[in-house]
C-alpha cells in the first residue's frame, strides 16, 4: 500500500540541529530533447500544503494548484542544465549540475538539502542525504518535484511552438511513438540531445545517407 509522503526526514534533521532544510527534485532525465530541470524548495513546515505526493502521480490539474501553493508559502528555486551541458558531461552529472544551481538560487542558503535519488552532487558543499524515492517519502523533495515538472512541461509546451511535429507540448520530449516518428520525418532539431541514442543514430544514418 502506497502513502503518501511526509516531513518525518525534516523533522529527524531539525532534531539533529539544522534549521533550513530544502528538499531538492529534478525531472527531465529520460527526454530526448530540451533541458533538465531541478528545484529546491524550503518549506514552512507550519504550513505544508495538502496533498504534496510524486509529480508522477497528480494531475496537471492538481499539480497547478499545488505549485501555486508551494509558491505562496515556500522558498523556492528553480534551475537547468542546457542540452549542450548534458551532451558535453553525460546527463547525470548535468541533473547534480542542475540541482546544485538550483540550491544556490535559493535566497538564503539551506544548512542541509534531502535529495532525490541514490546519488549526491560530487560539487555540494553542505550537508546532505541522499532518499531514493525520496518525492514519494518526503514533502520537501515532493514539492520541489512538483514545481520541476511544471516549470519544465511550461518550457516544453513553448518549444513544441517553436518546432512544431513532434508532439512536445504532450509527450514533454520524451521518446513517445509520435515522438520518434517526428525524429525520423522532421529530423533532429538544435534542441535534441544528440548525445542519446535515438538521436544519435539518426545522426549516424544522415552521415551515411550524404556520403
Amino acid at each position: 500500500m502506497s502513502t503518501a509522503p511526509d516531513s518525518s526526514f525534516e523533522q529527524a534533521a531539525l532534531a539533529r540541529g539544522f534549521t533550513r532544510i530544502a528538499g531538492v527534485d529534478e525531472v527531465g532525465r529520460g527526454p530526448l530533447c530540451g533541458p533538465v530541470t531541478a528545484a529546491a524548495v524550503v518549506l514552512d513546515l507550519t504550513r505544508i500544503p495538502a496533498g504534496l505526493n510524486d509529480s508522477k502521480k497528480l494531475s496537471a490539474k492538481r499539480r497547478a494548484a499545488l505549485v501555486a501553493e508551494i509558491t505562496a508559502t515556500a522558498e523556492i528555486s528553480v534551475a537547468h542544465a542546457s542540452v549542450a551541458e548534458i551532451d558535453a558531461l553525460n546527463i547525470l552529472q548535468a541533473s547534480h549540475l542542475a540541482m546544485i544551481r538550483a540550491i544556490e538560487g535559493l535566497k538564503t542558503p539551506p544548512d542541509h538539502v534531502l535529495i532525490d535519488g541514490n546519488r549526491l552532487p560530487k560539487a555540494l558543499t553542505i550537508s546532505a542525504e541522499a532518499i531514493v524515492k525520496g518525492d514519494a517519502r518526503s514533502v520537501s523533495i515532493a514539492a520541489a518535484s512538483i514545481l520541476a515538472k511544471e516549470v519544465r512541461d511550461a518550457l516544453m509546451v513553448d518549444l513544441a511552438q517553436q518546432y512544431p511535429g513532434y508532439g512536445w507540448e504532450r509527450n514533454a520530449g520524451y521518446p513517445t511513438k509520435d515522438h520518434l516518428q517526428a525524429l525520423l520525418d522532421f529530423g533532429v532539431t538544435p534542441v535534441h540531445r544528440r548525445s542519446f541514442k535515438p538521436v544519435h543514430n539518426i545522426l549516424c544514418q544522415d552521415i551515411s545517407v550524404t556520403r
